[in-house]
This record gives structure tokens, sequence and C-alpha cells, in this order.
């Protein structure tokens, strides 16, 4: 695709509309394209500032005085019983509009999705984006004290390392990555032939135990230890991305 056709598919990428093989291209034009990626963060920044900040209004309790006030007056011969069964039409019509505002504002919040399932999704665009061609790894090493000290004056902390080829998962190396805004340490295992990679960030939150959840194919596992947000997301089985949580936490425990 020429710059012109990735320009028009970046309101659909960002809303996720995309089939995989245009979502693909996309990718891959925004990891060579500075201009294209400004533009997608953007559009990506609005659409989540206008999620986060919707509004609904709840008609007035007044409403139906100030409307009845301002149509015209009826005529000397109209009935009483006219007037009253106008007036009951109009409050009723105001209440209906109340119901359908509030119901449209409830079914747009529920809509909404959490912070969590944000970051689900943010971190399985992430994994994919990384399988493609040269993107996995910035760092290449197999060794804990290569991959470490490489983050050294990319990162205002230091992520954990750990070796873990002699429970089977193979440490491959690791690179910078940015979610929701912020940089944060990706490293990368191998379990056989399925790369895992797993995120680690400063956490503002108190310890977590791990929680499992799944999105587009992939399953993920999260947890929150001695200050540090972890997310692991693979294609492996989910017993298997399960294992290697509980190993890497016992291991970054000691």
């Amino acid at each position: 695709m020429d710059h012109s056709e990735i320009i028009e598919l970046l309101p659909a990428y960002a809303d996720q509309e995309l089939g995989i093989a245009e979502t693909l291209a996309v990718q891959r034009h925004l990891d060579a394209c500075p201009e294209c990626r400004r533009e997608y963060e953007a559009q990506a920044a609005l659409g989540k500032r206008i999620r986060k900040e919707a509004i609904y209004f709840n008609a007035p309790a007044d409403l139906a005085a100030r409307i009845g006030g301002a149509l015209p007056q009826d005529k000397p011969h109209r009935p009483d019983r006219a007037k009253r069964w106008n007036f009951s039409w109009l409050q009723a019509g105001a209440a209906m509009a109340t119901l359908l505002v509030a119901a449209w504002s409830v079914g747009l919040y529920v809509s909404l999705p959490s912070a969590q399932e944000r970051m689900a999704d943010e971190i399985v665009s992430s994994h994919v984006r990384s399988l493609q061609a040269d993107h996995l790894t910035d760092v290449a090493s197999t060794d804990q004290h290569t991959v470490k000290p490489w983050f050294n004056g990319k990162l205002n902390f230091s992520p954990p390392v750990v070796d873990l080829a002699a429970q089977g998962f193979v440490l491959e190396g690791g690179r910078l990555d940015y979610l929701d805004g912020h940089p944060v340490a990706a490293l990368i295992y191998r379990r056989q032939k399925h790369p895992i990679n797993l995120y680690i960030w400063p956490a503002a939150t108190k310890d977590a135990g791990p929680q499992v959840e799944t999105g587009r194919g992939y399953h993920l596992v999260h947890w929150t230890a001695d200050d540090m947000n972890y997310w692991a997301v693979s294609d492996v089985a989910e017993n298997e991305l399960l294992r290697f949580s509980g190993i890497l936490r016992l291991a970054t425990h000691q």
C-alpha cells in the first residue's frame, strides 16, 4: 500500500475494523513512516479522549412546562379535556426523551472498554508487531547479564531479567517498547517454537496475583509484584503461559 492508502485506512485501523492482512500492512507502514505514525497516535489519542470524556444530558425537570409555555395558546372554544390530553402527551414525550437519552448514555458507558481491556488489546497489538521481521529484539542474547545492562539509560527503572532456560523457557533478548504512552521493557522468551513477550514497567498499585485473558487468538497473563507490572503474551498454550509466569514469579523473589 502507498502512503495515501495508509492515511485513508488509519481511522479504521485505530477503531480495529480492518482485517488481518490490512492490519499487518498498516502496522508495517507505521513502523517505517514517522509521519503516519504521528497521525495514527493523534487519532488514537483523540478516540481515547472521546471515550473517556463522553457525557450525556438529562432533560431538565421543567422541560415540559417550558415547552408548554412556548406553544400557542389553545383557542377559547377548545374543551379543557383536550388541553389536559395535550399536556399529558407532552409530559409523556418529555419523559420518553429523557429515558431514551439515559438509555443511550448507559449503553455508551457499558460499551466502553475498561482500562485493563484497553491495555490487553494494546499489548496484543504490540506482540503482533514484534513478530514481524527484525522487530522482535533490539538486543539479541541468551545471557541475562548482557540483556539487563542494555536497558541502562533507556529506562528510568531496572527490569528484572531471569534466565529460565533450565525450565524450558529460553531468553532470546529484549527491546524497548511503548505502552499507554510510556516506555516499557520487553523481554523475549521462547517456548519451543512459540515466542513470549514479557512487558515490564513500574506499578502504581499493590501486588496482585496472576490473571488470565485472551485476545485475538493470544493468551495473556498479567500480575503485579515488587512494584512492577508484568504482562506476558503468546500463542503458547494457556497452561504453559501460566507455568511460565509461576516460574518467573518464584525466580524474581529469590
